[in-house]
């Protein structure tokens, strides 16, 4: 957060330096005419947990710790943007999302552990807020922030298999927030962009039977999203 907050004052910093380099920006200005326009994304992810020990966790003869391993996945989306005024977007990005998370539980008086491995397919709809500083030399940095909505349309929590496995909710709600630079070239918009998302809601679904899900108090999840946007 405080690289975002630094980056918000550098964009505000040069919004005033620069205010008066955008006459040359020849390709920015031909994007600068449409209120409106759309493109793809692609991205590579990085998903993990983060678990919330409950009481049950310290009286356990069972469970010694637990943690969460992150795994890769990627993202294949669409992108709507809509323009409001100079300096904002409200961004719109439909996304199938692939990742990969696992719970690992140490036992004690063990040299063993036991995983619970999460292969999602997630359908996402991130909403956005675009702050954009004044382009300079057809380049220009951005914050950003916003909310998403995921489905995992994958989710094994309502198969026969999951009574005896730890479940997870396939419905999640995260903020967001992340930051990145435009490069604008003639016919579209190449931009990077670097954003973490951070769950808002326990999506353990507690299960008394199970030692592996008492010792959880609750779960978020968080995921960290590398992608490539090329709009015109």
């Amino acid at each position: 957060m405080k690289h975002i907050f630094f980056l918000l004052v550098l964009l505000l910093l040069s919004n005033i330096v620069f205010s008066q380099s955008s006459k040359g920006n020849y390709n920015f200005l031909d994007f600068e005419q449409k209120p409106y326009y759309f493109g793809i994304t692609l991205a590579t992810n990085r998903s993990d947990f983060i678990p919330f020990r409950s009481k049950a966790f310290l009286e356990s003869t069972e469970i010694d710790g637990i943690e969460s391993i992150s795994g890769p996945g990627f993202n294949l989306g669409i992108v709507t943007n809509l323009k409001v005024g100079q300096f904002f977007d409200l961004r719109l990005l439909p996304t199938l999302s692939f990742a990969g998370r696992t719970l690992e539980y140490s036992l004690q008086g063990e040299q063993s552990i036991e995983t619970r491995a999460i292969e999602s397919v997630l359908v996402e709809i991130p909403f956005h807020v675009r702050y954009k500083s004044v382009p300079f030399r057809d380049k220009r940095l951005f914050v950003l922030a916003g909310v998403k909505y995921g489905f995992d349309v994958a989710s094994d929590s309502r198969t026969r298999q999951s009574d005896e496995l730890v479940k997870f909710s396939p419905a999640d709600f995260s903020l967001e927030v992340g930051a990145g630079a435009q490069f604008f070239f003639p016919y579209f918009i190449f931009s990077p962009e670097l954003k973490v998302s951070y769950g808002m809601g326990n999506i353990l679904i507690y299960d008394n039977r199970l030692e592996q899900s008492t010792v959880l108090e609750k779960i978020l999840s968080r995921t960290f999203t590398l992608s490539f946007h090329f709009e015109g």
